[in-house]
């Protein structure tokens, strides 16, 4: 919960919770963020090149990581506070940042909740998808209610609840169904043009490296994260970027060499 406040996303939690109760025996527990010991990130770098347990800041959020492993699905609801997601949202985000690099929640799958007074939810429920796909979630439903401040017109609550209905079925169907869906062109490029990056960073980044390395996601016949069917075009596509992002890589290694000499 990236609100502050038992407000407007409070209550479309409530609302969504509900209608997931009327298909499946779903348990709604809420993580505010606002009551947890989440220290801003430091911008050290730790975390990437050493591990997210040799981070600085010791406190809350390996027991907020778990909580996520524990769930079948996370619901990531936040209020539009100058056209992003809010400051308890952001920070949540950015103290997970290794996530980008180390995806690990391939079997869960997420729902995106975005609250607004007139505008910008569009784009935070881009900027949420970016986080939660990045993190190896797959999203699997999302809305974008108007909730301006004051009384909500009739129209206005009509529509929201037809949007979290609808978003809720969408939900509650991937939660019942298990499997990880094929992945898109993009998710394709995204993972091997990642697997091409981290394939040349056994020594910059050695913990990106071996997490890569020890789940086989650099070997050879590496096709995706996890054991779906590809498209057979996509899959050539990304092995292209794939082939690009090494030798980029490879290419800044050689510089930033002589550089330093």
């Amino acid at each position: 919960m990236g609100s502050p406040r038992k407000g407007n996303t409070y209550r479309a939690c409530e609302e969504l919770c509900a209608y997931l109760r009327q298909d499946d025996a779903v348990e709604c527990d809420y993580l505010w963020l606002k009551d947890a010991n989440l220290l801003p990130c430091r911008g050290c770098f730790v975390c990437f090149t050493r591990g997210e347990d040799a981070c600085p800041n010791k406190d809350d959020a390996p027991a907020i990581e778990q909580k996520m492993r524990d769930a079948d699905g996370v619901l990531f609801a936040s209020p539009v506070y100058g056209m992003n997601v809010s400051g308890l949202m952001k920070n949540f985000i950015d103290r997970f940042s290794y996530l980008f690099h180390r995806p690990r929640f391939f079997d869960k799958k997420a729902f995106l909740l975005a609250t607004a007074g007139a505008i910008g939810q569009k784009d935070v429920l881009r900027y949420m998808d970016t986080v939660a796909t990045g993190w190896g979630f797959e999203v699997a439903g999302r809305a974008g209610l108007i909730t301006p401040p004051g009384i909500l017109s009739p129209r206005q609550a009509r529509k929201n609840n037809v949007l979290l209905q609808k978003a809720a079925k969408d939900f509650s169907a991937a939660l019942q169904r298990k499997k990880r869906k094929r992945p898109g062109l993009m998710d394709v490029i995204i993972f091997h043009s990642q697997r091409g990056v981290f394939s040349q960073l056994e020594k910059e980044s050695p913990c990106d490296y071996h997490y890569w390395n020890d789940l086989g996601w650099l070997s050879p016949g590496a096709r995706y994260f996890v054991d779906v069917p590809v498209n057979p075009l996509y899959l050539a596509i990304g092995r292209i970027a794939g082939w690009m992002a090494r030798r980029r890589t490879r290419k800044d290694q050689v510089q930033g060499t002589g550089d330093a000499g």
